[in-house]
């Protein structure tokens, strides 16, 4: 029966991606994943162990995964059988189950690849259980999305989950070297145009090596410059997705910066967010909680100045309107610190929480009415503006409830006048109790 490459009239030598030809033979060849890969990485220690277990590897495209997988199972004697999420159901996984159960009659492991395992819903995450439990397979699943918010509970506490890095500038370079040995001829670049190009892969050796390919298939008389580097490969967007985990990390990024008083970090942030097409109004949702929580009464223009950025945000749109979020972002990081009225509002929350439906004192009740006035609501009530100083001191919590001090003023800023105001209150409300 004519198989795919005949029907479309190719032979089995035709050309794979350069990707491909250059795919790593053993372990020792993949590049960037020595923290599970080197002599004392768990990974490592399994392959030499001949005693495979279900494993998560979880990390960005063009790191690995599926080389990794293969590469196991033909250290620890394993038959390889691999599968995609995109493409398999509930039928598949079935076949595949039934087929390690005869492979395991006869003495033989199967290490079942499942890429992109995320893609399967939970009711067929949980179609893995008794076959992993019962050793019929060796799971392994790669996924790009973080394992916690994708997989089932039940399926990640029978796997280790693995996290692959990106790759870096020197695992890039070298498979570059490895791509220029294969095929015998330098990339024709010039040297900034070279380090351009490992940028562009943002991480990614598979990307890489199709940008690699590209280039030596144009087969350019001269090397190429940054620019016409540019003009030959359409750059793509960065790894970024609005909807997971990455979305969560950067706003926690550009939060932690602001909060550390790091203007620079946190404008890197905050653009590298709106490069990857965020919502800038997602970004002014968190630099207006980030005025109140981390700023707070240190500078109370911040929250003012906050609102004002989301509204000029609002009024010009982009790409103008950024502008408005930079300078804000500039501001806070820049501005004195405190959280006390953020750790002040927790603190009330929870006393509140513990103390249920204590009423207030019968002194500062109102008293509209007749009844309620001879009731004593209302009785004994200090006006501050006619006493000394403008301060009663009178106790406005519960009769049943001892005073509480839930703001502490850190004393930054124009907190600091507050901090001395509240000092002499204390002061005064100590002499008149």
């Amino acid at each position: 029966m004519a198989d795919l490459f005949e029907a479309a009239g190719l032979s089995p030598q035709a050309p794979s991606p350069l990707a491909d030809r250059l795919r790593p033979q053993t372990l020792d060849e993949v590049v960037g994943q020595d923290h599970l890969l080197g002599p004392d990485g768990p990974i490592r220690r399994m392959a030499e162990a001949h005693r495979l277990a279900s494993m998560i590897l979880w990390g960005p495209p063009g790191t690995g995964k599926t080389t990794i997988a293969r590469l196991l199972a033909k250290a620890a004697g394993y038959e390889f059988q691999q599968l995609s999420a995109v493409f398999s159901g509930v039928a598949d996984l079935k076949k595949a189950f039934e087929q390690a159960r005869v492979r395991r009659l006869a003495g033989q492991s199967t290490l079942l690849f499942v890429d992109e395992i995320h893609r399967f819903n939970r009711a067929q995450q949980d179609g893995f259980l008794p076959f992993v439990e019962e050793g019929i397979v060796t799971l392994v699943g790669a996924t790009t999305e973080n394992p916690s918010f994708e997989l089932n509970g039940a399926l990640l506490s029978r796997c280790q989950v693995f996290v692959l890095k990106r790759l870096d500038d020197a695992a890039l370079e070298g498979l570059i070297d490895k791509a220029e040995a294969f095929e015998g001829r330098a990339l024709p670049l010039e040297p900034d145009a070279r380090t351009a190009l490992t940028a562009l892969a943002d991480g990614d050796g598979r990307y890489l090596l199709t940008l690699a390919e590209t280039l030596f298939n144009i087969g350019s008389a001269k090397p190429l410059s940054v620019k016409e580097l540019g003009q030959v490969l359409q750059k793509r967007s960065p790894a970024y997705d609005k909807d997971r985990e990455e979305h969560y990390n950067l706003i926690s990024a550009l939060h932690k910066s602001i909060r550390g008083s790091d203007p620079d970090a946190a404008l890197y942030w905050l653009a590298r967010m709106l490069a990857g097409g965020e919502d800038p109004l997602f970004i002014a949702r968190r630099l207006i909680r980030a005025a109140a929580e981390d700023i707070g009464e240190a500078d109370p223009l911040a929250l003012v100045l906050a609102n004002a950025a989301k509204d000029t945000y609002d009024f010009l749109g982009s790409p103008e309107g950024e502008i408005a979020l930079a300078q804000l972002t500039v501001h806070l990081a820049a501005a004195p610190k405190s959280n006390a009225v953020y750790q002040a509002f927790g603190a009330a929350m929870k006393a509140a929480k513990e103390t249920g439906s204590l009423g207030p004192p019968m002194h500062i009740r109102n008293a509209p009415t007749r009844l309620m006035k001879d009731l004593g609501y209302g009785k004994g009530y200090a006006y501050d503006h006619d006493q000394a100083e403008g301060f009663s001191g009178q106790d406005y919590f519960p009769d049943e409830m001892e005073r509480q001090i839930f703001y502490r003023p850190k004393g930054e800023g124009a907190e600091a006048r507050i901090k001395e105001r509240l000092e002499r209150w204390a002061a005064l409300r100590k002499e008149r109790s």
